[in-house]
């Protein structure tokens, strides 16, 4: 049946272990925040949020997973290529995408299955380490 699509997709235990692993890697460096998971279509899967974060932090997480997801590209570097490349900078107009570090996509081999966003652990270089970590370590398992 060549009509039928199958994709790998992030389960919703992945998501979670995701998502605590973000909230740990972040507690590493003595900072809190939200973590937000989407699958291969961007459905919110997990979301995690740490104690005294901001309440913007929820939707910016999920808008930097989904940003990843989307573009298949980490959303810091999408910001970088908006701010220096002239023919890209009219991303920023694109009112789903959040063009701040932070949102990383989850690869198993060549397929994007998911992202994870990470927003409000101190700045964009924290929030994207604490999305890195976690997913090497939810893969690495």
């Amino acid at each position: 049946m060549d009509a039928v699509l199958t994709q790998a997709n992030l389960s919703p235990s992945m998501a979670n272990e995701i998502a605590t692993a973000a909230i740990d890697a972040c507690a590493k460096i003595d900072q809190t925040a939200v973590v937000a998971v989407v699958d291969c279509g961007g459905n919110l899967v997990a979301v995690q949020r740490g104690d005294n974060v901001g309440p913007h932090n929820t939707e910016a997480a999920q808008r930097k997973a989904f940003t990843a997801l989307s573009t298949k590209t980490k959303s810091g570097d999408l910001a970088e290529i908006a701010r220096n490349d002239a023919s890209s900078q009219n991303l920023t107009t694109v009112d789903d995408l959040l063009l701040l570090g932070g949102g990383v996509p989850v690869r198993l081999g060549d397929d994007v299955i998911g992202a994870v966003g990470v927003a409000g652990a101190g700045g964009s270089a924290n929030d994207e380490s604490c999305a890195v970590e976690a997913i090497e370590a939810a893969l690495n398992d």
